[in-house]
């Protein structure tokens, strides 16, 4: 599926959490600088990216970071077109025979939708059609989802990291009690780390986590559709029948 639009929604969001959090740091009368600390940054980030690598598969690691772009650019979407191509495809059906869907194919960008016409064209039986797209339905989603669950478990892990750097910053103030001038990079480390755990996994891992798995579900549930159509149209029912079954799955 080509692109769709820009998620507004999910660029103000992140906008918005930093805003807050910088907003309120600003009004408690302290400095963004105090937020800035690197060594935390690297505690946080590196052993949150290191144990998420552990976790999962090096190509479920990588469609995981692939999957990103849909939090701001998701797949096109659209029930009540798709609604209508597929009435289309029954009323021509009905006309001209099976056959007449063929010139359709090389038109469609959906690999889905083009592997399912070109069954329906080849004349396979309706359980054929619907067992055949099913599995794909079924390998699609759990690709996907445990792709998703690279962020989930970012989101999982980074608190307890956090924690992991506050601890070591203590333990450098503990062994620089004898030297104050050196207290105060022991402390920041310490704090800005739990910071750090915290609000990544609540402001970013675990939100980009919960929103591809909606994605996803509507990715799922519009192929769901397309095998619905399919298979009425291979059943010869009537378009208005298909239509009241599709447009059952609208909200």
């Amino acid at each position: 599926m080509r692109g769709g639009r820009v998620d507004l929604a999910s660029i103000f969001g992140i906008l918005l959490a930093l805003l807050a959090i910088v907003g309120g740091q600003i009004l408690e009368g302290g400095h963004i600088g105090s937020l800035l600390q690197f060594t935390a940054f690297m505690i946080v980030i590196g052993g949150t990216l290191g144990a998420i690598m552990l976790q999962s598969s090096p190509a479920v690691f990588l469609s995981g970071i692939r999957l990103i772009k849909w939090i701001f650019v998701p797949p096109p979407l659209n029930q009540t077109q798709l609604i209508s191509e597929i009435i289309g495809w029954s009323q021509l059906a009905r006309k001209g025979g099976l056959l007449a869907l063929e010139p359709l194919i090389e038109g469609l960008v959906d690999s889905f939708q083009r592997k399912g016409l070109q069954m329906l064209v080849d004349g396979a039986e309706p359980d054929k059609i619907r067992d055949s797209l099913e599995v794909e339905i079924g390998t699609y989603e759990e690709h996907h989802r445990l792709a998703a669950k690279v962020w989930e478990g970012a989101g999982g892990y980074a608190p307890t990291i956090g924690i992991i750097g506050a601890v070591m910053g203590l333990i450098h103030v503990m062994e620089n009690l004898s030297d104050p001038s050196k207290l105060g990079g022991g402390i920041a480390v310490a704090f800005v780390a739990t910071i750090y755990g915290v609000g990544s996994a609540n402001l970013f891992f675990l939100p980009i986590a919960n929103k591809l798995k909606f994605i996803i579900g509507q990715q799922v549930v519009y192929r769901e559709m397309i095998v619905v159509g399919l298979t009425g149209i291979a059943n010869g029912e009537n378009p208005r029948v298909i239509e009241t079954k599709l447009q059952g799955y609208i909200v």
